[in-house]
C-alpha cells in the first residue's frame, strides 16, 4: 500500500505567527521523501490559509517523488495548477468557513464545472483524481467523466463516535472500494486517518494508497517527522 504524506499543517504552524518563514513545508516534504513516502500531498486552498503558491513551487522543484496537489475547481487555483503542472491534481470540495474538508465532491451536481476543469488539467499533462464519498453513484459518475483514479473520503469513518457507526462507515468504504476496483479505478483513501484507526482500512485490499497528514505532523511535534513516518509505515506493513 502506497503512502502519501500531506504537509499542509507544517504550513499551519508557520502561519500561526506573522512574518515567520519557519517551519518550511518544503523541508518537511524532503524529510518525508527521505523516510520513504510515495508522494507528497499539499492543499492549496482558495484563502491560502496554510500552503502558499511558493510552497507548491518549492516542493515540486525539491522532491523526486510525485506531487499531489489537492485543489478546488475555482478558476484561480486551476490556472495556477495548469501553470505549475504537478504530477497529480486531486479535486476536492471547499468551503471558506470550514476547518477542514467536509465531505466528498458531488460529481453529479457539479458535473459541468468539473468536466471543464478535468479537460484543462489533462490538456497540460496532469493526472486527475477525484475525492468522493464512498457512494456507487459518485463512482459511476467518475467513470463517466473519464477518470481512473479516485480517493475515497474516510472522514465519516474517522470521526465516528461509536463502534456501530464506525462499522457502518467501514462497510461503506469496503463496498465502494470493491466496486471502484471492479470498474478499473486506482483506489486511494484518506481524511482523518491516524495511528489508532488505520488498521481496519488497511485490511481493504482494493485500497492501494493512503493519504495522511494531520496525525503524522502532530506526532512529529514530539518525536520528529522521520520517526512519525516510520511508525506509520510499521502499521501499514502489519
Amino acid at each position: 500500500m502506497r503512502l502519501g504524506i500531506n504537509v499542509d499543517h507544517v504550513a499551519t504552524l508557520r502561519q500561526a505567527r506573522d512574518n515567520t518563514t519557519y517551519p518550511d513545508p518544503a523541508v518537511a516534504a524532503l524529510l518525508a521523501e527521505y523516510s520513504g513516502c510515495d508522494s507528497i500531498v499539499v492543499h492549496l486552498r482558495e484563502d491560502r490559509r496554510h500552503i502558499k503558491e511558493r510552497d507548491v513551487i518549492f516542493i515540486k522543484e525539491a522532491i523526486k517523488v510525485p506531487l499531489n496537489l489537492e485543489m478546488s475547481a475555482s478558476k484561480g487555483v486551476v490556472d495556477f495548477a495548469c501553470k505549475v503542472v504537478p504530477y497529480q491534481a486531486t479535486l476536492v470540495p471547499e468551503k471558506r468557513q470550514e476547518l477542514t474538508t467536509e465531505g466528498g465532491l458531488d460529481l453529479i451536481k457539479n458535473k459541468k464545472k468539473i468536466t471543464g476543469v478535468i479537460k484543462r488539467l489533462k490538456k497540460v499533462g496532469v493526472r486527475v483524481s477525484l475525492f468522493i464519498d464512498p457512494l456507487k453513484k459518485q463512482i459511476k459518475m467518475a467513470k463517466e467523466l473519464g477518470i481512473n483514479i479516485i480517493e475515497i473520503n474516510t472522514g465519516a469513518f474517522s470521526s465516528a463516535k461509536t463502534k456501530v457507526i464506525e462499522n457502518k462507515e467501514l462497510k461503506k468504504i469496503n463496498e465502494a472500494a470493491k466496486f471502484a476496483k471492479s470498474q478499473g479505478f486506482f483506489v486511494a483513501a484518506g481524511h482523518g486517518l491516524d495511528y489508532e484507526n488505520l488498521s481496519e482500512i488497511t485490511k481493504i485490499k482494493e485500497i492501494e494508497e493512503l493519504n495522511i497528514g494531520h496525525s503524522i505532523i502532530c506526532r512529529s511535534v514530539f518525536i520528529g517527522i522521520n520517526q512519525a513516518i516510520d511508525e506509520m509505515f510499521s502499521l501499514l506493513k502489519k
